[in-house]
This record gives C-alpha cells, sequence and structure tokens, in this order.
C-alpha cells in the first residue's frame, strides 16, 4: 500500500501548514520492515539517495539511478499506512530541463505512489520547482550540502559560514516562492538555519542544522549505528544495532562450528508429535 492510498497519511498542504507549529519529525527508509518501524512516528518518511552509500556500498550518491530509486520507494510504500512518502530525485534525472524533471518525476509518483519528489538545488532550480508544481508535482526542496554538488563543493564541508550567508538565504527565498512546501537544511550553521526558518513561510527541515528548524530528518541506519564507515557530528546514535548484529552474527558462526546449532528443539523428527 503507497502512503498516499491512506487517508491518515499528511499530504504536502498538511506539512506546510505545520510550519511554526509541532516539530516534524521524519526518517530515510529503503526497505518495508523499516518502514513499518516508523510509520507511526515520522510525519513523513523519504527515500534518501543515501540508498547507494548506505545500502548499495557505492562511494557517493552520484551513482543513484531511478530504477534504484523505484524500487526502494516500492518497498518503503509497502510499510507505510500514516507517514507521508516522499522520494529523492537522483543525480541526472531533473537537472537538464524543467521538462526531464517532469518526466522523471511523473515516473516516481506513479510507480510508487509517493505524495512528494525531493530536488537539491537553491535559485538554480527555482524554475524548475515552479515548473513541476505548477504541473501537480509536489516538491520538497533542498540547500546547503547537497551530496550529489559533492564535487562542486569540494567536499562536504559545513554551509553558510561567512558571506556564504547571504547566498544560502537567497536560494531558501527562491525555492519558497517557487512553490516548495519544504525545504531541506543540510549541514548548514545554527545561526544562518535560524534565520532561514524565521524569514521563509514553508517548514524547513533540518540535517546538521539546528534545533530552531521546523522538522529534523536523520539517515535512520545513522542513527540506529548500522551504518558505521563514518558518522557525521550531526548524527546521533539512538542505538549500535550494528555492533550487536555483527555480535549475533558472531555467535551464530561460534555455535555453527562447534555443532552446538541446529540443537534438537530446531529440527524435525520422523514422526509428527501427538496432539
Amino acid at each position: 500500500m503507497s502512503a498516499t492510498a491512506n487517508k491518515t497519511a499528511p499530504l504536502p498542504d498538511d506539512i506546510r501548514a505545520m510550519k511554526g507549529g509541532a516539530p516534524i519529525v521524519s526518517l530515510t527508509a529503503y526497505t518495508t520492515p523499516m518502514a513499518r518501524m516508523m510509520d507511526h512516528h515520522c510525519d513523513f518518511v523519504l527515500v534518501g539517495d543515501s540508498v547507494g552509500m548506505v545500502v548499495h556500498g557505492l562511494p557517493s550518491t552520484l551513482g543513484v539511478t531511478m530504477e534504484i530509486m523505484i524500487l526502494h520507494g516500492q518497498a518503503v510504500a509497502r510499510g507505510l499506512s500514516h507517514a507521508m512518502l516522499v522520494i529523492d530525485m537522483p543525480f541526472g534525472s531533473y537537472e537538464e530541463s524543467p521538462e526531464q524533471a517532469f518526466r522523471n518525476a511523473a515516473r516516481i509518483l506513479r510507480e510508487t505512489g509517493a505524495a512528494a519528489v525531493k530536488l537539491e538545488g537553491g535559485r538554480h532550480m527555482a524554475d524548475t520547482i515552479a515548473f513541476l508544481v505548477a504541473r501537480g508535482v509536489p516538491v520538497m526542496a533542498h540547500i546547503g550540502l547537497t551530496p550529489q554538488s559533492i564535487n562542486t563543493l569540494g567536499g562536504y564541508k559545513v554551509q553558510g559560514r561567512g558571506d556564504a550567508a547571504e547566498t544560502l538565504l537567497a536560494d531558501a527565498r527562491a525555492v519558497s516562492a517557487a512553490g516548495a512546501f519544504s525545504v531541506v537544511l543540510e549541514k548548514v550553521t545554527a545561526t544562518l538555519a535560524d534565520r532561514i526558518t524565521a524569514e521563509i513561510p514553508i517548514p524547513t527541515i533540518g540535517i546538521g542544522a539546528s534545533v530552531g528548524c521546523d522538522g529534523q530528518i536523520l539517515v535512520v541506519d545513522d542513527m540506529l549505528g548500522l551504518f558505521t564507515a563514518f558518522k557525521p557530528k550531526f548524527v546521533k546514535r539512538y542505538a549500535s544495532l550494528g555492533a550487536e548484529g555483527e555480535a549475533a552474527i558472531a555467535a551464530y558462526a561460534a555455535e555453527v562450528r562447534a555443532r552446538t546449532f541446529p540443537a534438537p528443539e530446531h529440527t524435525f523428527a520422523d514422526k509428527a508429535p501427538r496432539g
């Protein structure tokens, strides 16, 4: 079942209406079981292109394809009945022209049942955002550290320091004016994130920004301690499931080698038990 198939799931206008109210809660998800775990706790769930690094072992998000995003979008949709579903548009699927963006966004919505797409970029993407919104595609914007532009940004650096603050503020104003219903602020200084939140009429969703944002999002594998290749400063680990999982696997391997697993209670007799 897609998130939009259930009338209890929020729609983009509902998220927009949460501006200045109760904080918006969001996480990424890539699989049905994970989506089910967060469905009752999140206002929206994002199928992020971070799936390329977290699940597929890619060095960045640049290798993620439309097929990957749709496959994981469909999986997450099956696990949602209360949270709204948003899906990232992958690198190369929207930058060429507004028309290209519409074709690919329409495909994502059609094949996954998502309520909205997310795309990266500020002022230079404003025309594309407006084009999509005018044609019925709700857009969540994403400014600050935009991982798809990592090669031109020169690394995963904090954004918005010094003179760059005014540039990011202009980006936020532009995507809001273009019709985005919310905007992700990634790795932006706290002071600037607070200023943007105060000055634009749509919700800000922080990831490495400020507690003053209208909402927060984290990569679920980061906050659960499942992804351990690196840990950004802005991540709080609420569990260490990666370490626990490895310990469980080690225990299983030891029991197999010692022939203590499977034990009698895990095997089947020649005759079915009576009663």
